[in-house]
C-alpha cells in the first residue's frame, strides 16, 4: 500500500469556501508540507495543475533539496506541453531527485481553462492527443536507454527523429499515472499508463471501474494498477471527526456553493459529473449531512473542483474504510486535510499504525530509537508500545 499526501498550491485554509482561517501558501509552508510528507513516511506528494494552482513543475523542482525519499506526482498536460520537451523535463528531473518522479496524465476537463491555455479540442479528441502524446512520451524515455529516435506521425501529434542524449533514472520511464471516468478514459488507462486513479465515490462505483479497466486491460495483454484520491478528517472519536467536517464547511454560504456548483455544471468532465452527482444526493437535506455511504462524506465537493469527498471518523475506522478500498485492488492511495501540515501530522500518527502497510526504510546510518514523546517526570522515557486504554477496575 502507498500512501501519498498533497501539496495545495491553490490555497490552504482551515474553512472551505472563505478567506477566514486561510494561510500563506508560499515557498517555505510548501516545504514545510513535503518535509513533515517525508519525514512521518509517505510515499509522495501530489502537486495539482491547472491555472487556479502554482506551476507543478516549478514547484517539484524547488522542493527536491528540502525532501530525501518523498516521490512527486507531477502532471503533463498535452496540449500545453509538447511530448518531446516533457520527456526531456521528466528524465532530467528524474536524475536530479534520484528517481523520485511520477508522471500524472492530464487531459483536462474544463472547457473554459482549456481554451484559456489555447487548447480548443473537444471531449473525445482531447482524448485522442492524450493517447498520441503518453505513446510519444514513453517511447522517446525507454528508447534513450539505448539512443535510439523516435518517428510519430499522428492524427494531432508528429515528431521525426526526437531522442533524448541522457535518459532518467527510472526504467523504461517513470510510472505513469491517469485518471478518467470516461470510456474514453478508461480505454486510454488500459492501453497506456500504469496506474488508474479514481476519485473517491463509494466502493461499489469504484469496484465497477477497476473492473472495467481490469478487463480493457487484460485483453490487451496489460496489467494497471489502481489508486484512489480523497479528502481525510480523523480524530480521536467519529463525534470529534464528523464536527471537523461540519466545521469545515460551516463558513462557506448558500451563494458561494451554488456559483461553484454552477462551474462545475459547464465542464464537460465525466469524473467532475460523478463528483457532483454525490453532492446532490444531499439534497433537500442538511449541508453538513453528505454522507454517502459509511463514513464517506461529500462536503468537500461543494465548492472545492476534482477530488470532492473524504473519509471522516475516528482512527479505527477511517483504516477500516481505506482496507476496504483496498480489497478492491486499490494499491495507492492519495491523501489531504485541511490544513495540509496539521493533517499530515494527524493522519501518520493516527492511521498509519493501523494500516497494512511497509513504512519507509531508514537513512543510513539513522538510529530511529528516540527522543519518542516527552520524558516523563525528568525520570522515563514513554513507552512506544503503551497500550491506548487503561483498563479499570
Amino acid at each position: 500500500m502507498q500512501i501519498l499526501w498533497f501539496l495545495p498550491t491553490h490555497g490552504d485554509s482551515r474553512y472551505l469556501g472563505t478567506a477566514e482561517g486561510a494561510r500563506t501558501v508560499d515557498l517555505p509552508y510548501l516545504q514545510q508540507i513535503a518535509g513533515a510528507a517525508d519525514r512521518l513516511g509517505y510515499d509522495g506528494v501530489l502537486i495539482p495543475t491547472g491555472r487556479s494552482c502554482e506551476d507543478p513543475w516549478v514547484v517539484a523542482s524547488s522542493l527536491i533539496g528540502a525532501t530525501q525519499r518523498l516521490k512527486f506526482l507531477v502532471a503533463v498536460r498535452p496540449g500545453l506541453h509538447e511530448p518531446a520537451l516533457a520527456a526531456r523535463m521528466a528524465a532530467t528531473f528524474d536524475r536530479l531527485s534520484g528517481g523520485r518522479l511520477l508522471v500524472n496524465l492530464v487531459t483536462g476537463g474544463d472547457r473554459a481553462e482549456l481554451e484559456g491555455d489555447g487548447v480548443f479540442l473537444d471531449h473525445a479528441l482531447r482524448y485522442e492527443q492524450s493517447a498520441e502524446f503518453i505513446r510519444i512520451w514513453r517511447e522517446i524515455l525507454a528508447r534513450s536507454h539505448t539512443g535510439e529516435s523516435v518517428d510519430f506521425d499522428g492524427r494531432h501529434l508528429s515528431v521525426k527523429g526526437a531522442k533524448l542524449l541522457f535518459p532518467p533514472v527510472q526504467q523504461p520511464y517513470p510510472p505513469v499515472w491517469f485518471g478518467g471516468s470516461s470510456e474514453a478514459g478508461h480505454t486510454l488507462a488500459a492501453e497506456q499508463v500504469d496506474a488508474y486513479l479514481t476519485w473517491g465515490e463509494p466502493p461499489a462505483a469504484v469496484a465497477q471501474k477497476i473492473a472495467d479497466v481490469r478487463a480493457r486491460a487484460a485483453a490487451l495483454g496489460r496489467t494497471v494498477r489502481f489508486g484512489i484520491r480523497l479528502h481525510v478528517i480523523v480524530r480521536e472519536t467519529d463525534e470529534a471527526a464528523w464536527h471537523a467536517a461540519e466545521s469545515l464547511i460551516s463558513r462557506v454560504d448558500d451563494a458561494t456553493v451554488a456559483r461553484a456548483q454552477a462551474a462545475f455544471a459547464r465542464m464537460d468532465s465525466e469524473g467532475q459529473r460523478r463528483m457532483a452527482a454525490l453532492h446532490a444526493q444531499g439534497a433537500g437535506r442538511s449541508r453538513a449531512d453528505l454522507e454517502i455511504a459509511p463514513n464517506l462524506w461529500a462536503g468537500v465537493g461543494l465548492v472545492r473542483g476534482g477530488a470532492g469527498t473524504a473519509l471522516v471518523g475516528e482512527p479505527a475506522t477511517v483504516a477500516a474504510r481505506i482496507e476496504e478500498y483496498a480489497a478492491l485492488g486499490i494499491d495507492s492511495f492519495i491523501f489531504s486535510g485541511y490544513p495540509h501540515l496539521e493533517e499530515a501530522y494527524r493522519f501518520a500518527e493516527l492511521v498509519f499504525p493501523r494500516l497494512s502497510r511497509h513504512a519507509q526504510q531508514a537513512l543510513p546510518g539513522q538510529a530511529l530509537t528516540g527522543p519518542f514523546g516527552e520524558v516523563v517526570a525528568n525520570l522515563d522515557a514513554p513507552s512506544r508500545l503503551a497500550p491506548r486504554l487503561v483498563s479499570q477496575s
